[in-house]
């Protein structure tokens, strides 16, 4: 209310300035105007100024002003002089039209008009202060009602608002307590409040789906520790129990070796198991290295090479795009493309063919090794911890169950997928795609920075 009031009476003021303005420019165009008649003779500079006034019947006082501060009024305004000029007033006044203090409410202007006399010409001001004392009281009142006006819509507006802000709350209050969430509510008030209520929804939704991220994530951390558990208890369940036929000293040396084989290499599977545990969590914790570029092309091509050289009774084809790079390290490549290549020797014949192709796109690169194995009896799905697609296995040939989970946490840790698909060699495909966007931004920005 208090700022419209202010505008309402600035914009109120600055047109009572400008009607004054205009009023006084009016009357110094009178006296201007009577004057500049007289100014090329001086001998007929009074008959010229009277001859004007009578001619635009100029509401003016007309005083001639002789030596020794005499004065004889030639023309009576509405308005007379209250006091006679002088020859003070006469020379504050020659040249431009001007107020003396001696005689206010007036605008005077004088001229010589021969044998040492002065007319003194004068027109009352006191209209235009009457007038801007009118329109200013009018500017007052016109500002104090728009001011009451303005208090009464935005009164109307805020109490809307609050009404709009009072369910927003509420709503926020229940999602806060964990109540059940039914749809935001609609806001009717000011754009701001629309704003804040679709922003809300924004929130509101981030936060259902992190909620649901977060029980997923639970739901599989619990899963996964199940496993995990099982896992370990299996190995750690035939150790003890040999370990007890050891210790009863009653077994014979045949039965003394096959123990400490089998010792051994439950023992190796538990480490291989807590190896590839670690190595999950440091991919999820911080797969990225920017100081580190890593390129992908030459690592996949070694691995392919050097797979080659170690079976070469298979029939290994390689099609490797240059370039491939990624801020991370060779650990993580090699431990992705390595373990494609192990489930391959763990799980195909020994004769079956291999293709390898990394394709390098706009956007992203494209990893797909195929063999000509068996295949996998579903498609498609991320593999979950400790699963094993081969069912026929048992857990005597080996593996933890978690090397294609590892293949899939390395691509997800990149911001990618791995899925799994019929090979075009009659087998399984793995498929990784991962971004390449990201990590040139990455890079970018980090070189920036040193």
């Amino acid at each position: 209310m208090i700022l419209t009031f202010v505008i309402s009476l600035a914009i109120g003021w600055f047109a009572v300035a400008m009607s004054s303005r205009a009023a006084y420019a009016t009357i110094d165009s009178s006296l201007n105007s009577i004057i500049d008649s007289g100014l090329h003779d001086p001998n007929s500079a009074l008959s010229n100024a009277l001859y004007v006034v009578e001619r635009d019947h100029y509401d003016v006082t007309m005083d001639v002003v002789f030596p020794g501060d005499q004065v004889t009024q030639v023309n009576t305004a509405s308005v007379p002089l209250t006091r006679r000029p002088t020859l003070a007033d006469v020379k504050a006044s020659r040249g431009h039209v001007t107020s003396v203090a001696d005689l206010p409410g007036f605008a005077i202007r004088s001229t010589y008009v021969g044998g040492g006399d002065y007319l003194v010409v004068a027109a009352s001001t006191a209209g235009v202060s009457k007038q801007n004392q009118h329109l200013a009281e009018l500017v007052a009142l016109a500002a104090v009602v728009i001011a009451l006006i303005g208090l009464g819509a935005a009164r109307i507006l805020i109490r809307r608002d609050l009404r709009s802000m009072e369910r927003l709350i509420g709503f926020a209050s229940d999602v806060a307590t964990g109540a059940e969430l039914g749809p935001v509510p609609e806001s009717e008030g000011s754009r701001d409040l629309k704003e804040l209520a679709s922003s809300l929804v924004v929130m509101v939704d981030a936060l259902q789906e992190r909620i649901e991220r977060e029980a997923n994530s639970a739901r599989a951390m619990q899963q996964f520790i199940d496993d995990a558990s099982h896992e370990l208890r299996t190995p750690l369940t035939v150790v003890k129990g040999y370990t007890d036929i050891l210790a009863s000293g009653t077994v014979s040396a045949e039965q003394h070796e096959r123990a400490v084989m089998r010792i051994q290499r439950e023992a190796d599977r538990m480490e291989e198991l807590v190896r590839d545990l670690l190595f999950i969590a440091r991919v999820r914790e911080a797969p990225r290295h920017p100081h580190s570029i890593v390129d992908v092309s030459a690592i996949v091509s070694a691995a392919a090479g050097e797979f080659a050289l170690e079976h070469p009774e298979r029939a290994v084809e390689v099609h490797v795009d240059p370039g491939v790079e990624l801020s991370t390290t060779e650990e993580i490549i090699d431990r992705l493309v390595g373990n494609a290549f192990t489930n391959i020797v763990r799980h195909t014949p020994p004769h079956a063919p291999v293709k390898v192709r990394l394709q390098k796109e706009p956007t992203r690169a494209i990893l797909l090794i195929e063999d000509g194995g068996g295949g996998l009896p579903v498609y498609g799905e991320r593999p979950q911890r400790f699963q094993r697609f081969d069912v026929s296995r048992s857990r005597e040939t080996g593996g933890s169950g978690l090397g294609m989970s590892i293949m899939a946490d390395v691509a997800e840790s990149f911001g990618g997928t791995m899925t799994t698909e019929p090979s075009s060699l009659g087998g399984l495909g793995l498929r990784f795609e991962i971004p390449l966007t990201r990590f040139t931004q990455e890079v970018v920005v980090e070189a920036e920075r040193t």
